[in-house]
């Protein structure tokens, strides 16, 4: 039996909102996977899905992003939606790096935007 596929979630900034709506349009197809996030975006995204199953680590800049990538080298992730805001000042920028570093290590498929992570939900979605 295979284990239930596990999603990292992460939106910084001003692309928590985006977070939030692009995870109520695809609420049916997340439910069907184990969902961690970041401790801010987890609250954002249970507010918009109570219905939801959602792991929440620490805030982004307090650890979270380092708990995630910790995930992404011992195995437990599967895919990482990170929504990246290019347009406000990152003091979180080494974190942002760190976390696509190890995802390339290890081959996790990435979304840094909405398109990207659209597309890879409806391919899984078949």
């Amino acid at each position: 039996m295979s284990r239930q596929k596990c999603i990292a979630l992460i939106a910084h900034d001003e692309k928590k909102d985006d977070m939030a709506a692009f995870v109520a349009h695809y609420e049916k197809v997340l439910s069907r996977a184990r969902i961690v996030a970041t401790g801010t975006t987890g609250g954002r995204v249970l507010e918009a899905c109570p219905g939801l199953d959602v792991t929440r680590l620490k805030s982004g800049p307090l650890g979270g992003d380092q708990q995630i990538g910790a995930m992404i080298a011992t195995g437990e992730i599967d895919l990482l939606i990170f929504f990246v805001d290019p347009l406000t000042p990152m003091p979180h920028d080494v974190d942002v790096k760190a976390l696509m570093r190890l995802a390339i290590v290890y081959d996790i498929p990435m979304a840094l935007n909405r398109a990207t992570a659209e597309h890879l939900l409806d391919f899984a979605a078949g």
